[in-house]
């Protein structure tokens, strides 16, 4: 997931998408703790999924407060 396709969703997707990411993170920090995760670099990928929706979400709600 690049910056560029988030920026072609609406910001009903992007929030959806934001849950998804969070409730994936979550998971994983369980996994983690358990023991049970076998690629951690997932964690930081989700993490940064998470900074890239976000970021895309302020940029549109900046723009549409213009």
């Amino acid at each position: 997931m690049n910056a560029s396709e988030l920026r072609d969703k609406t910001p009903d997707q992007l929030r959806d998408q934001l849950v998804a990411l969070k409730k994936e993170a979550f998971n994983l920090r369980f996994q983690q703790a358990t023991g049970a995760m076998e690629n951690t670099a997932r964690i930081r990928q989700i993490r940064r999924n998470v900074a890239r929706v976000r970021t895309v979400l302020n940029e549109k709600a900046r723009a549409a407060a213009e």
